[in-house]
């Protein structure tokens, strides 16, 4: 049963990505309405979701209750990020390109990929703890994140915060949640007419995420993909030392069996699509990040169907 869901869950998402690239190679997409996609989900459709779904899910209780899960996702993330250096070296990865394969090692595509997917599998009570998770992945990125891919073209590169990057870290989504958790702790509720909105444009948060995966698969040379030494080491750290490293931490804190499941799938998404962006704005090797988003979202299609199995096993949700 909890297979074939699996599998359904996941052919459901193969086939919106699958249209995004199929009106992209007709050429109803290119760079500027992929552009606008990001921007429509980032500050609009899930912010919106976020607050709808928060303020429909919580109460103070449950709230404070499950802070305690933030503290999985972020210690995941610092033993991988420790990790990302034994890989590189394992994987003998060249001086100009350590920094990004670190960068991908240890952060996932939370929302374009990890929303819609655990949406799929578990239904609207995951959508907070995709949110928890997506805040440490936030912080991760645009800290430790780009500080390593700047490192690739300025080896003497020093600066881990500063102001920029509080303001990237600080995005719509967090303002968002930040916004519901204020209105939980303080036992105020939006009126229906304003739920339903957010309802209403929230949903189009899964489509267009899914749609943008096929928008960027297509723009990528799937012909210069080739299995090689650093994308099986990058693998191994995207689908089984992320997600294992999540499973180990939650059996010494004590969360609720949906957010296991959820932090899990989570880590076990592919390289998060910024990574590219900020590659690409930093004059990295951005085609060599590229290739590895394209070959771990397609791989993530065939990996879920088995986590899925596995949690079952650990958690039983």
């Amino acid at each position: 049963m909890v297979v074939l869901q699996s599998i359904q869950s996941v052919l459901s998402i193969m086939l919106m990505i699958s249209i995004g690239y199929l009106l992209t190679s007709r050429g109803w997409f290119d760079e500027n309405s992929s552009k606008l996609l990001v921007k429509l989900v980032v500050k609009v459709s899930l912010p919106m979701l976020m607050i709808h779904d928060l303020l429909n899910n919580f109460n103070k209780e449950k709230l404070v209750a499950s802070s305690n899960g933030l503290l999985v996702p972020f210690l995941s993330m610092a033993i991988c990020y420790l990790l990302s250096f034994v890989a590189a070296a394992l994987a003998n990865i060249p001086a100009g390109r350590q920094g990004v394969f670190r960068s991908m090692f240890f952060n996932s595509n939370t929302v374009f990929m990890g929303l819609p997917i655990n949406y799929a599998l578990f239904g609207e009570g995951s959508i907070p703890y995709v949110l928890l998770y997506y805040i440490a992945n936030t912080v991760y990125f645009w800290t430790f994140g780009v500080y390593e891919i700047n490192k690739d073209v300025n080896s003497r590169y020093k600066k881990l915060f500063s102001i920029e990057t509080a303001k990237k870290i600080l995005s719509p989504p967090l303002i968002a949640f930040l916004f519901s958790v204020a209105m939980i702790m303080l036992g105020m509720r939006l009126p229906s007419f304003i739920m339903d909105t957010f309802r209403y444009i929230g949903n189009l948060t899964t489509p267009i995420s899914l749609m943008f995966v096929g928008i960027t698969i297509h723009s990528i040379e799937l012909k210069n993909l080739r299995i090689s030494k650093d994308m099986l080491v990058l693998c191994a750290g995207r689908f089984i030392i992320s997600p294992m490293s999540v499973i180990l931490l939650s059996f010494l804190f004590p969360l609720p069996p949906l957010a296991k499941n959820v932090f899990a799938i989570q880590a076990a998404m592919p390289v998060m699509t910024n990574t590219a962006i900020i590659s690409k704005a930093y004059d990295a090797d951005s085609e060599y990040v590229a290739l590895m988003i394209a070959a771990t979202t397609i791989a993530t299609i065939f990996v879920i169907p088995a986590y899925r199995v596995l949690l079952n096993q650990f958690f039983g949700f």
